[in-house]
Formats: C-alpha cells, structure tokens, sequence
C-alpha cells in the first residue's frame, strides 16, 4: 500500500520537477554568459585593449556562428582578427545536449572596446529548451556595452520552439 501511495505521488512530481530543473539549467546558463560578459568589458577596460566574447567549439579559438551552446570563450584581441591573440582569458563549458543558446543573426560574437562600448549592434543571445519553450530566457548587450538579463519575449519563445 505504501510502495503504490509512492508510487503515485513520484509519478505526479516528475514532471513538474523536470520543468524545475530545466528552468534553473536556464538560469545558470544565463548568469554564466552575464559574468563572462561583464569579465570580458572589464577586461577591455583594465587592459586598454579591445576583448572579444564568441562562441568556440575547440575552447582556443572562435569558431563563429550564431550557435553558443558547445562552449564560448573570451580573449583579448589586439590586431583585430576576431581570434584571440594569445591563451583565452576564460573558457565556458558547452551545454550542449542540455539546451540550446543563439544569437542574434546579424551579431555572432561581443566586442568589447577599451572605453567599456561593444560597438557594432546590438546583440541577443535566446537560451532555451524547445520542449519547454516558455521558460526561454535572454541576454542583451547594447552598442554601450551594458549587459542585461530578461525573459523571452512572444517572438523569441515562438522561435525557441523551432530550435531542434
């Protein structure tokens, strides 16, 4: 009686407690990118030179593309080649298979100058589960290189859902 009452109740709190966990996978990946972004602008600023933020599958270099969720590092790039000049300053772990991380399709990567702007155009990155869609979260950064955490809005969640 005890082990069907158990049984019961664990088969009522799955998947609410999968929605849980896949809701704080996103959290932590949020608040990963926003230190690694806010580390790489305080870089830039310290170092005098400019600091990139990129998506990289190898962890040494970038690898380009919209696509962040095999890994991402950020470096100092001096010459202006869009690569590290040297070792990476920090190197994030991928989460891949656990969700999925785009950016904006016009911006694949952050710069960071020296005066703490980004330049360019903005950029958002949508980190999402497209099995569940409307936990969505995103990351922006704005051309003055403020950095900034929210949930997704309609048209990010609705194109979360496509991601496979």
């Amino acid at each position: 009686m005890v082990f069907a009452i158990i049984t019961v109740l664990l088969g009522i709190a799955t998947p609410p407690l999968r929605q849980l966990l896949g809701r704080n996978a996103l959290r932590v990946a949020q608040t990963d990118f926003i230190a690694a972004l806010h580390h790489a602008r305080e870089a830039a600023v310290m170092s005098g030179k400019r600091t990139l933020f990129c998506p990289s599958r190898d962890g040494s270099r970038c690898s380009g593309g919209a696509q962040w969720e095999s890994g991402w590092l950020l470096g100092r790039d001096g010459d202006g080649d869009d690569q590290p000049d040297d070792r990476p300053l920090h190197v994030g772990s991928g989460y891949d298979g656990k969700l999925i991380i785009r950016s904006s399709n016009g911006r694949q990567q952050v710069r960071f100058r020296p005066d703490g702007s980004a330049g360019g155009s903005n950029i958002t990155l949508l980190f999402c589960q497209p099995s569940n869609a409307k936990d969505a979260l995103t990351v922006a950064v704005s051309i003055a290189g403020r950095v900034r955490g929210a949930p997704a809005n309609a048209a990010q969640i609705a194109s979360c859902a496509q991601l496979n």
